[in-house]
């Protein structure tokens, strides 16, 4: 099975970095090129472990997505519900961890995808591995900019400080903690493919 992989460092802790990858609309968009429209489904108002998300991406396809892990600061995990047909299967994962530089986090993204029909699999998966390395490497570049960017931080930020217990909670991250109603949330923004 095809995997891919994309690792980048910030200049942010595991706790803010998590966050970042967790906001939604609009302030996802100013750092997310991938997804065009996003939200929850089934009256869900944040992420969380079996919790489903609606996205439509910039190639217009549309993929429902279910968190199979979320554990902040360090991993989110997830896998397609419902996609596009030519994949039978599709999972992701990030993973967040402190860098060898103190206060920066390595931020690791990795796919994994079966293409079908099994007859085409050897072709569809090369280009299946070429095409998602291109989109990997862009989205993961513009979620490195997102963690200096001051907008994107200050909803991780707020968000952080949100916990009912004053404890980190990386959840419904727009500014102020409201909730976004259009292009929502994230879908792909997982932990390894294997769920943990």
């Amino acid at each position: 099975m095809p995997v891919v992989e994309a690792v980048t460092t910030v200049a942010v802790p595991p706790e803010v970095a998590f966050a970042v990858s967790q906001t939604v609309a609009p302030v996802r968009y100013r750092w997310d090129p991938f997804v065009r429209e996003q939200h929850f489904t089934d009256g869900a108002t944040r992420p969380g472990k079996g919790v489903r998300t609606f996205t439509r991406s910039r190639h217009g396809l549309v993929m429902i997505s279910e968190y199979v892990s979320f554990a902040p600061p360090t991993n989110v995990g997830m896998k397609m519900v419902r996609g596009p047909w030519f994949f039978e299967m599709f999972a992701g994962g990030w993973r967040f961890a402190p860098a060898p530089e103190p206060g920066h986090t390595v931020a690791t993204w990795r796919y994994s995808f079966r293409c079908r029909p099994a007859f085409l699999r050897p072709i569809a998966d090369r280009i299946g591995v070429r095409l998602l390395t291109r989109d990997i490497r862009r989205r993961i570049a513009g979620y490195a900019a997102g963690c200096a960017d001051p907008e994107v931080l200050a909803a991780a930020r707020a968000a952080l400080s949100a916990g009912p217990d004053g404890t980190s909670r990386a959840a419904d991250l727009t500014p102020g903690g409201t909730d976004s109603t259009s292009r929502d949330t994230t879908v792909d923004d997982a932990g390894p493919p294997s769920g943990s």
